[in-house]
């Protein structure tokens, strides 16, 4: 009897493993899937998800991201979403700033300079290379010095004498020796008066790249105002954050006047949002909203004045509003009607959101492919220090590539997916059945036993 017992729990274990092999993920279990092809050597492939293909999850936290090789077979993946503010430190810093001098008719496009400093590159005095006659000369801009500055570069907010309303348009170059100059775009400042009251636009964006001097080159007007302060913002980061991926053209709607809303495919952690302002002279201070889902109240994330106003017959554009990455789905803007509104119908909007990366460990024979869209998945990846071992910046580098073959998404139909649930609903109802009677007709054994009396010798 004893024998035969043992031979029942082993058949109820062989069911259970058996129950845990078939409930174990496959592709079709997933609305989307996407063929991978990689590159370099392995057995690690990295893969920056695509924008389009991630909206296709049912998770906010991407727990339905699944990777799997030509056999079915999951493969062990790690996520990478290092977030601006995860690990951060802003620090605001007041920096010098030097006057750049140039004659009124020079067809140079930056005024030669004779600098002096110390030891540590610290700016003393810059003077023009040639001497200039009182109404010779033109300030073209401002020399700053960032020197003391040893972390990133991530904003520049400027103040300027009030009698230089208006745009100030300007380039914004970089550089460690005074004598090497990298493009760093356009920068560009604003104040007006407007329904009485001063709006002013100080603030520019930087790449977030170290540098320890900026130039400033003014373009329209020709010459720069006079500055009262500078100021830079830098960031010190323990991880890099992921660059800003964007959107494709998002349409909304509008109930009111100078009020419009639009909601995102999925609840996204937005961080930039531009707004298509398509007619020329708007003028609109904004508020921007946001929220999970309908029942929440409205929450605000950012405020700006969006514009875009013709001067010396080129347009002048501000149409992005940065936002503090919070998770949402649905996004308001409200704007101010005294501007002129941005028109009854609804403005199409683009928002960016931190780049994905996705580490995968190559196992079993390929094609890889990427599954996604699940409501029921459960998160199954792997902190990088773990699927990596001895992970550090350098095998970060050297991780094969994984990328999205074409651009075609392929999804399964709804039929497909009913019938592949349905089969499977089937197949562990089965299974559950036949432990159950395994479990009863052991315990009825065991209870039989108990009941016979003892054999007498």
């Amino acid at each position: 009897m004893s024998q035969k017992l043992n031979l029942g729990w082993l058949g109820a274990v062989a069911l259970g493993v058996a129950l845990t092999a078939n409930a174990q993920e496959k592709p079709a279990d997933f609305t989307t899937q996407v063929p991978l092809s990689v590159s370099g050597e392995g057995p690690w492939y990295r893969l920056e998800l695509p924008l389009n293909v991630q909206l296709n999850a049912r998770q906010t936290d991407l727990s339905d991201v699944r990777v799997f090789n030509a056999a079915g077979e999951p493969q062990a993946y790690a996520l990478v979403r290092a977030s601006a503010q995860s690990s951060e430190q802003r620090v605001l810093s007041d920096v010098k700033w030097f006057p750049l001098y140039s004659a009124a008719d020079s067809t140079e496009r930056a005024p030669g300079v004779r600098v002096q400093s110390t030891a540590n590159g610290t700016l003393v005095e810059v003077q023009p290379s040639s001497q200039l006659e009182a109404g010779e000369e033109v300030l073209r801009g401002w020399l700053l010095d960032a020197s003391a500055i040893k972390a990133p570069l991530q904003q520049l907010i400027l103040d300027w004498t009030s009698d230089r309303d208006g745009f100030q348009r300007f380039s914004i170059e970089a550089s460690d020796d005074l004598q090497h100059w990298q493009s760093w775009g356009d920068g560009q400042v604003a104040r007006l008066t407007f329904a009485d009251e001063r709006v002013e636009q100080r603030e520019v964006s930087l790449p977030g790249q170290t540098a320890r001097y900026l130039r400033l080159l003014w373009s329209s007007p020709q010459s720069a105002p006079a500055l009262t302060s500078a100021q830079v913002e830098s960031v010190s980061a323990r991880n890099v954050p992921q660059p800003l991926v964007w959107s494709q053209p998002l349409a909304g709607s509008s109930v009111k006047a100078g009020e419009y809303t639009w909601q995102l495919p999925m609840g996204l952690n937005v961080e930039r949002v531009q707004v298509e302002l398509s007619q020329p002279n708007s003028l609109a201070p904004a508020i921007v909203s946001g929220r999970r889902e309908s029942s929440l109240p409205w929450q605000a994330l950012s405020t700006g004045l969006l514009y875009r106003l013709t001067q010396n017959g080129q347009d002048v554009m501000q149409n992005e509003l940065q936002l503090p990455g919070q998770t949402v789905q649905q996004l308001k803007l409200v704007v101010d009607e005294r501007g002129g509104g941005l028109g009854a119908q609804a403005p199409t909007i683009r928002f960016a959101v931190r780049s994905t990366q996705l580490v995968f460990l190559a196992r079993g024979i390929g094609p890889y492919t990427l599954a996604l869209g699940s409501a029921t998945a459960k998160a199954a990846n792997l902190p990088l220090s773990t699927l990596i071992p001895d992970y550090n910046a350098a095998k970060w580098a050297a991780l094969g590539k994984a990328s999205v073959e074409g651009a075609a998404v392929l999804s399964t139909t709804s039929t497909v997916t009913a019938a592949a649930t349905t089969d499977t609903n089937w197949k562990k109802f089965g299974l559950w059945a036949v432990l159950l009677l395994s479990v009863l007709f052991l315990a009825a054994m065991a209870f039989s036993l108990l009941r016979k009396p003892p054999v007498k010798p």
